[in-house]
Order: structure tokens, then C-alpha cells, then sequence
């Protein structure tokens, strides 16, 4: 195989035009990605806003109700994935119990790791909505169906996912949500301080 036989190589060794233009737009892609990180609440309102457009474009054009039906799934199946611990605890079943959080002083304490973090839900999300609404855009995806059928089945599915999740967590003593660090409060300092 010679130099410039390998994919994205130009005949001098050296990237393509088209393999640097889609690095570079992959550099900047990320690099707003990382700038976005510390603003949750902003991202959410977006993505939520995207999710109104979206839901707006649907009912104007009255169609792509299957497109709306698989990205509700799809987000179905990120929630459970964010719900759900990234080590499965019935995988790791060593007693009849299963493992569960600590509840003596003495045992050791694992934090809930997610199986999908925050971030990456959110960005799953977001390029789903964005899809869906491409597909808005061609009527190839526009598949005649009765849509009460869909909603029906969707809210059916919903309900025995989550059952099943929240059977899941009460039976392995786990709650995916956390409200920050825990702080415990000492006694009130009532001592004098010495200023010289």
C-alpha cells in the first residue's frame, strides 16, 4: 500500500481538503459543546424550545406522526438509560437481597453513577429533536397512520417502563436523583475571637 492510499489522504501523505474541513467542523462542533457545559438551565430551555417548535410543526402540517412516535421512544429510552445505574445491580447479585446502599456506618458507600450522564441525555436529546425535525422536511417519512393508535400505545409503553424502573430501584435501594453534596451542621461557634 502506498502513501496515499489510505482513506483521506491526499497523494502527498498529508489529510484532504475534506478530511481537514470535516476536522475543523468537528473541532468547533465540540468546542461549543464544552463552552455550553456549565449552562444547564440555558441548554434545557433551548432544547425545550426546539421540542415546542418541533411539536408547533407538527400540528400545523398534520403529519410525520410516525417520526414523532419513534422520537418519543427514543427519548423514552434515554430516560431509562438516565434513571438506571451504569453497573447493573442484578448483575452483581451475590445473596438473595442483592446488593444495596450502605446502611451501617461500617459498610462502604458507592455513589449512584448513571448509565447516561446529564450532559450526554441532553445532547442525545437535543440531536433527536433536531433529526425528527429534519425529517419534517421530507415527505418520504410522512406515513399515513392513525395517530391515536400511537399516542395510546405510547402511553402504554411509558407506564410499564416506568413500572418496571421503579420496581427496579425500590427493589435495589437506589434513587437516581441527588440534590447536591450533603453538609452536616456542627455546633453554633460560640466562642469569643481574638482581634488584636
Amino acid at each position: 500500500m502506498s502513501e496515499g492510499d489510505s482513506v483521506g489522504d491526499s497523494v502527498h501523505g498529508k489529510p484532504s481538503v475534506v478530511c481537514r474541513f470535516f476536522t475543523r467542523l468537528g473541532q468547533i462542533y465540540q468546542s461549543w459543546l464544552d463552552k455550553s457545559t456549565p449552562y444547564t438551565a440555558v441548554r434545557w430551555v433551548v432544547t425545550l424550545g426546539l421540542s415546542f417548535v418541533y411539536m408547533i410543526r407538527v400540528y400545523l402540517l398534520q403529519g410525520w406522526y410516525i417520526v414523532t412516535y419513534a422520537l418519543g421512544i427514543y427519548h423514552l429510552n434515554l430516560f431509562i438509560a438516565l434513571l438506571s445505574p451504569k453497573v447493573d445491580p442484578s448483575l452483581m447479585e451475590d445473596s438473595d437481597d442483592g446488593p444495596s446502599l450502605p446502611t451501617k456506618q461500617n459498610e462502604e458507600f458507592r455513589p449512584f453513577i448513571r448509565r447516561l450522564p446529564g450532559f450526554k441525555f441532553w445532547h442525545a436529546a437535543t440531536k433527536g429533536i433536531l433529526v425528527a425535525m429534519a425529517c419534517t422536511f421530507f415527505e418520504a417519512f410522512n406515513v399515513p397512520v392513525f395517530w391515536p393508535i400511537l399516542v395510546m400505545y405510547f402511553i402504554m409503553l411509558f407506564c410499564i417502563t416506568m413500572k418496571r424502573q421503579i420496581k427496579h430501584m425500590i427493589k435495589y435501594r437506589y434513587i437516581p436523583f441527588t440534590h447536591g453534596k450533603r453538609t452536616c451542621k456542627g455546633k453554633e461557634d460560640a466562642g469569643k475571637t481574638f482581634a488584636s
